[in-house]
């Protein structure tokens, strides 16, 4: 089982304390999440990843490119993962790419916390990995439609914005490829 060592960091964009006002109750609930390095022993860890694979078989064309389990678990992949006491809110990754670049992977939040900034947390998480490794431009493919609305809003809020297709992805009419430029 993956280690629960874990930080609880609440982000200044969600809370506020120089305006010493009480948290709201998502506020709160953000701060409770606890996040961990993952190596996807756990059992409801590989439950979310298995949940995040069928969604993507349901709403992606063939073809698409997504990581399993075992393309997870490689040496250039590294994955979070965020916790609601014991049970699993959100997992995502980030997978170095050979020109020094970083793509993020594998962004699930539980169907039974959606909306409690569990996705947030861990991409604040994976943006800040990204920068203490230096790596200068993160990227992602994600896909259109409404199953993917929400995610789109949230890499837009954290300054992700539309651009050319990267590593080996070819444009479609289904995908978009987002970027958030690091460093020059």
């Amino acid at each position: 089982m993956a280690d629960r060592a874990s930080t609880a960091v609440c982000y200044a964009t969600e809370i506020q304390p120089a305006r010493q006002r009480p948290l709201t109750r998502k506020a709160a609930a953000v701060c409770m999440l606890h996040i961990h390095e993952d190596d996807l022993s756990d059992p409801q860890s590989r439950r979310l990843i298995s949940l995040h694979l069928a969604g993507m078989v349901a709403d992606v064309p063939p073809g698409a490119l997504f990581l399993g389990l075992s393309e997870l678990q490689r040496p250039n992949v590294t994955v979070w993962s965020a916790w609601d006491g014991p049970r699993i809110a959100s997992i995502g990754a980030l997978k170095m790419l050979p020109d020094g670049t970083g793509e993020i992977k594998s962004m699930r939040t539980h169907p039974d916390l959606i909306g409690r900034g569990a996705g947030a947390r861990i991409l604040a998480t994976i943006v800040d990995a990204a920068k203490a490794r230096g790596i200068r431009r993160l990227s992602l493919e994600t896909g259109s439609g409404p199953s993917f609305e929400a995610a789109r809003a949230l890499y837009e809020k954290f300054g992700f914005r539309e651009g050319e297709p990267y590593s080996a992805y070819v444009k479609t009419d289904f995908n978009h490829f987002l970027h958030l430029q690091l460093l020059d």
